[in-house]
């Protein structure tokens, strides 16, 4: 990664891409040979990709829990 966060818009990645540039981030801040500016953008770019990995466990959650049929004697 040398460093600097890749530009692609976090909002456009897939999960799985989403969770993957979150390891290759974090491997890279743990290794601590980024500049500080280097490392705030990295910082920031996990964050991001964090944010986004969540939403779409929450959105596949949500998906799940709307396809199960209601309990009986429920009010849809």
């Amino acid at each position: 990664m040398g460093g600097m966060p890749p530009t692609t818009d976090v909002a456009e990645l897939t999960y799985e891409q989403a969770r993957d540039e979150l390891v290759q981030v974090v491997a890279e801040l743990e290794q601590g040979s980024a500049t500080l500016e280097q490392s705030l953008a990295l910082w920031e770019r996990g964050e991001a990709l964090a944010q986004r990995c969540e939403d779409w466990l929450l959105g596949a959650k949500r998906r799940l829990e709307e396809a199960r049929p209601a309990p009986e004697g429920a009010e849809a």
